[in-house]
């Protein structure tokens, strides 16, 4: 990193001070020592906790090269927030040798460009060779925001895996990656989610003419991706009953495995994967689900035919609470409706939403977003599916549906 004084450096001459000066200043400097209390205390300003913790640096900091520095802060406090450290370095020449804004708990740092030394910006160098990323509540805000405070559009805000953001260049095009920041994974939120059918192919066929699903082969052809949803969901063959197979968060992959085994299900120990350790196991009333250390953020229904719901049917929905709530750490909040449960932690529900009722049989049944439900249910229908009546259910519109195979799902209307 160039210093700022390394630009400001000039050679020194020394000078005669004006005795006038030196000798009020030696006076001053006497009085001081000999009798402090002569001297006016020095006024403090009290810092904000934010500005506060905005004054460390931490181990990376960026540093940008600009065009027009009073410009880019004024940019920067604009379209982030940013609030400006100190006063600016100048050169001889009026030009910015070095400014600081805080945004968040960072600084970033910049200067104007500078021929001299062949440091410029990269709209005089030809263009960007790296990215800043900075990480926001809101993503589709800031970019607006910094839009409208004058930064050209590269990439417009879209759900990528990593996250919801969108690129910028600012005036002396450095290249901004806005990024929404991800929740963190709680104990039973959703990672991975899949299908289990008996054809494969044939749900391929049906939720693809339904719910617009474009896929790809998994596994070696063993399983199917569905590959234009900005969340992980597959479809998988079995034997068994249809429903849909959930991995769900823990923090130690070995000790849910051994929780699981004592509540009287089973498990395989768990085994390294691309997202973290993760172990098969089944509840104790044959319900298929794995559980996983996984990295990253929770599934959100973020884009129509997405997950939008879960809901875990069982004979015995006593059973199924203590089992999810020793193995998950779960406590179940009643419902609206009587015998309705839905798992959380802290007073916060699981991500996605999640349901829990009786039934005859044990399955977890998904819920699927979409935006137009009569054109949905009537896909469903000609598709071969069974499609139920719409009925409203809070804000939302809902229908229970079935697909050519006979596994239940329901749509939700948003």
């Amino acid at each position: 990193m160039i210093s700022p004084f390394d630009e400001l450096r000039a050679e020194i001459v020394p000078v005669d001070p004006d005795p006038a000066f030196a000798a009020a200043l030696r006076a001053r400097l006497e009085r001081a020592v000999l009798d402090p209390a002569s001297e006016p205390v020095m006024t403090t300003t009290e810092t904000r906790p934010a500005a506060a913790a905005a004054t460390r640096l931490h181990t990376l900091t960026p540093y940008l090269r600009v065009r027009d520095a009073r410009a880019a802060v004024e940019f920067y406090e604009g379209a982030f927030g940013a609030t400006r450290r100190g006063e600016f370095f100048l050169r001889e020449d009026g030009r910015i040798a070095h400014a600081e804004v805080a945004i968040g708990d960072s600084v970033l740092m910049m200067a104007d460009s500078n021929v001299h030394i062949d440091i410029v910006s990269p709209a005089e160098r030809g263009g960007p060779t790296g990215s800043v990323r900075i990480e926001v509540p809101d993503a589709d805000a800031t970019f607006a925001a910094a839009v409208a405070a004058g930064a050209t559009v590269e990439r417009p805000v879209q759900d990528e895996p990593y996250g919801r953001g969108g690129v910028v260049l600012d005036d002396s095009g450095n290249r901004l990656m806005i990024v929404q920041a991800v929740p963190a994974l709680g104990s039973g939120d959703l990672t991975y989610a899949s299908l289990w059918l008996r054809d494969v192919e044939r749900a391929a066929r049906f939720f693809g003419a339904v719910l617009g699903w474009e896929f790809a082969p998994d596994h070696g052809g063993a399983g199917i991706q569905v590959t234009n949803l900005p969340v992980h969901l597959g479809i998988w063959s079995t034997a068994g009953t249809p429903t849909l197979f959930c991995c769900y968060a823990v923090e130690d992959a070995e000790a849910a495995v051994a929780v699981v085994r004592a509540a009287g299900g089973t498990a395989q120990d768990p085994a390294p994967t691309p997202y973290g350790p993760l172990a098969q196991c089944v509840d104790d009333q044959g319900i298929p689900f794995a559980v996983n250390e996984a990295v990253g953020g929770p599934l959100r229904p973020t884009a129509p035919g997405a997950l939008a719901y879960l809901e875990l049917r069982t004979p015995d929905t006593a059973r199924a609470r203590a089992f999810y709530g020793s193995t998950l750490g779960l406590r179940y909040l009643p419902g609206t409706a009587e015998g309705y449960w839905h798992p959380g932690r802290d007073g916060q529900m699981t991500s996605p939403v999640a349901g829990l009722k009786t039934a005859a049989q044990a399955a977890v049944v998904p819920g699927f977003q979409v935006t137009d439900l009569d054109a949905a249910l009537a896909a469903v229908a000609a598709a071969g599916g069974r499609a139920g009546q719409a009925f409203a259910a809070g804000h939302q519109r809902l229908a229970e549906c079935a697909d050519d195979q006979g596994m239940a799902f329901t749509l939700h209307e948003s």
